[in-house]
């Protein structure tokens, strides 16, 4: 005969499962704010006031649906930034346990993993998602990640199969199913430089290594497909610069009171390109009226706060780290229409990047006229390559004034002029 309390008592185990679980996530918030003390942000303010609905919708007497509250945190915390995927993470863990076909605690848990760069992970959990979403449009943006991810890892293993001697350490990190993005980064660009150091620049297998490697960092900084072109720009990497300045005349000019005040202007703007840095101001008698390359480096904790970059360009170059403060930025200092085209992310580090100069020993504060001019050396397309108004001491970095002076061609004083080619 079947017990007619075996139902009602398995009904009452699961909801006093259900109930510790949100007693738990409650708990979990109280421990993150406790951390983190008064902070005035947007996202913090509103991760608390979502925090604080979950505690509402949690008493007996109201009518709110706890669980769409718990998501909302989950939300709220991936908006918040810095450790906030850490938080989400807990809360979608409780919220596919008390809802295991929720398309919506998947997705938020895959994205929390995403964020975390637990990819792998996260690949499961978007898996999940798109089987329970169908054929829906948000399901879209989920299928292009997944192919991101997916595209990621086949770089992952191009690369082992070029040098399969010696690429198992990366093979092996990027098949555990808990690896970060930023362990296999990290070990992909060693593999790199390791494997340039041994064969040297010009061999076919490295050049092939530097391509899969270039193409995995740029599907670390955004999906796969392009990104929209901010500021009604359009973006360039390094061959697109190259496609650019190839056989034009260049010079780089200083932001120094001796450039404005002399008579130079006309002699600058008769190069082909003119390239100015940081925040400039022009006089045309001194220091011309064209800007054909503007570059800028990202300064301080919160750079995206800075002025808009009004400056007419035809190109502009943003060099910064880290990828997101960099993205946030681009996206609020562009001005539109004040460029033609704007360095992807490929470009916002070139001088560590292995898949461009990869070169050691130049730090986060290595000034931006360096850095502009040493990718444009390294691409080797100008037939004439100038500094003007670099000469005196202080203008540049010790160990740059070195690096330029070891490679100069010409020095004339009479016009501040260094030329590199």
């Amino acid at each position: 005969m079947t017990n007619p309390l075996a139902g009602l008592f398995k009904a009452r185990q699961k909801e006093a499962a259900r109930l510790d679980l949100y007693a738990r996530n409650m708990r979990l918030c109280g421990e993150y704010l406790a951390a983190r003390g008064d902070r005035s942000t947007p996202g913090h303010a509103r991760l608390v006031q979502a925090i604080g609905v979950l505690a509402t919708s949690l008493d007996d007497t109201s009518s709110a649906d706890p669980f769409d509250a718990l998501l909302q945190v989950g939300e709220r915390a991936l908006e918040a930034g810095e450790d906030g995927p850490v938080l989400a993470l807990g809360v979608t863990e409780a919220a596919t346990r008390i809802r295991q076909r929720s398309k919506g605690a998947w997705r938020l848990r895959g994205l929390a993993l995403d964020g975390l760069g637990r990819d792998a992970e996260a690949l499961e959990c978007y898996e999940r998602y798109l089987t329970l979403a169908g054929g829906t449009d948000a399901a879209a943006e989920v299928v292009r990640r997944i192919d991101t991810l997916r595209r990621r890892r086949a770089c992952v293993d191009a690369a082992v199969a070029v040098f399969p001697e010696t690429g198992s350490p990366l093979r092996d990190l990027a098949g555990g199913r808990t690896a970060t993005t930023a362990a296999v980064t990290t070990e992909f660009a060693a593999f790199v430089r390791a494997r340039v150091a041994r064969h040297g620049m010009g061999h076919p297998e490295v050049r092939r290594l530097l391509r899969l490697y270039g193409e995995y960092r740029r599907l670390v900084e955004r999906d796969g497909p392009a990104d929209p072109a901010p500021g009604g720009s359009t973006p360039i990497g390094a061959a697109g610069l190259r496609g650019l300045i190839a056989g034009r005349t260049v010079c780089v000019v200083a932001n120094a009171e001796e450039v404005a005040r002399s008579t130079l202007g006309a002699e600058i703007d008769r190069y082909d390109l003119v390239v100015r840095c940081d925040s400039f101001r022009l006089r045309a008698e001194g220091t011309g009226e064209r800007t054909g390359l503007h570059a800028v480096t990202l300064r301080g904790d919160a750079p995206w706060e800075g002025p808009a970059w009004t400056q007419p360009a035809g190109i502009r170059l943003v060099f910064g780290d880290p990828a997101a403060g960099w993205r946030r930025a681009v996206r609020q200092r562009l001005s539109p229409g004040a460029q033609e085209h704007i360095g992807d992310a490929s470009l916002r580090r070139p001088l560590a990047d292995p898949a461009l100069l990869g070169e050691a020993g130049w730090d986060a504060g290595t000034g931006t006229a360096f850095t502009v001019l040493r990718l444009l050396d390294f691409l080797d397309v100008s037939p004439r390559l100038d500094l003007i108004g670099f000469q005196p001491p202080g203008r540049l970095r010790p160990r740059e004034a070195e690096w330029v002076m070891d490679r100069a061609t010409h020095v004339d004083d009479s016009k501040m002029r260094i030329a590199l080619r």
